[in-house]
């Protein structure tokens, strides 16, 4: 038979408030929260001992801070919550995020606020578009403050009759980054007859064949990169051995987004590009002594 009255109307937990019961919640800070009974909104700074009570500030948008007894009494997005006292773990968890929010993905102190300054006449030199893309998603943050932009050469073949057309000077300097820079190469030979144009283009590389080998490979899963040998495609050969579409270029762009996505920060490149990097932003950056 059909029920006329449905279900039961006592069934469950029908004395639960309309907003859900309150839930435990450690006040961190950065934990933004309402009080119940004035409204007022703000961001958790600290939790302190005052008058033998517990007592959490509160600091809103307009940077006015406020205290309120921990405990409940509190709205975390709409929903009801009582503030705990945080634990130690908890503490370092949000300390060290604060911590990394404070660095680029470079090591650097991360300046806020701050609009990129507009481009100097410095500029640095990298090979082609995955470099570029590289130096942009780690060092980013710090060459748009310094206002150097970072330029793709397609190649270094014609590195010395390139640095003799941007013709630097003491205000206007050169940096150049080159890929397998290794005795006995053809980059080594190229590099020597471009260091004779200008003392104020400096250039340095590193050993890698291509770029994508600066990655560490355990980033990718790997102890080491694949060895490809001489007369195959590099590129092409490392996404075969790593069980990735490799036939097309369209396959190489792809593999290279899925590598670079797995580089947070500087930590995850091998120090030699990250020595040559710094050094060529340490050039194009250094102060001019105008006296000279």
């Amino acid at each position: 038979m059909t029920d006329r009255y449905g279900s039961d109307a006592l069934a469950g937990d029908w004395r639960a408030p309309r907003r859900g019961r309150a839930q435990d919640v450690e006040a961190v800070r950065g934990l933004v929260v309402e009080d119940v009974q004035t409204g007022w909104c703000g961001a958790v700074v600290s939790v302190e001992k005052a008058g033998g009570m517990r007592v959490v500030h509160l600091e809103d948008r307009r940077g006015r801070s406020r205290g309120f007894p921990l405990g409940p009494g509190f709205l975390l997005e709409g929903r009801p919550v009582v503030l705990t006292v945080p634990t130690a773990e908890r503490r370092a968890q949000v300390l060290a995020a604060e911590q990394a929010a404070s660095r680029t993905a470079s090591g650097s102190v991360a300046v806020r606020g701050q609009r990129a300054r507009v481009a100097s006449g410095s500029r640095i030199w990298v090979e082609g578009r995955h470099d570029a893309e590289l130096v942009e998603k780690v060092w980013g943050d710090d060459l748009r403050v310094e206002g150097v932009v970072v330029e793709m050469l397609d190649g270094v073949d014609d590195l010395a009759s390139e640095i003799r057309a941007f013709a630097p000077t003491r205000v206007r300097r050169l940096g150049v980054l080159v890929d397998h820079l290794v005795p006995g190469t053809k980059e080594t030979r190229i590099v020597r007859e471009a260091e004779r144009v200008s003392p104020q283009a400096l250039i340095l590389g590193h050993p890698y064949v291509d770029v994508w080998q600066s990655v560490k490979p355990a980033r990718l899963g790997l102890g080491r990169w694949p060895v490809i040998e001489r007369g195959r495609s590099w590129k092409h050969g490392v996404l075969q051995e790593l069980g990735m579409p490799h036939s097309t270029q369209t396959d190489v762009a792809l593999g290279w987004r899925k590598i670079l996505a797995t580089v947070r920060s500087f930590s995850d490149l091998e120090p030699t590009l990250l020595a040559s990097v710094e050094e060529l932003i340490d050039f194009v950056t250094a102060p001019v002594d105008t006296e000279e």
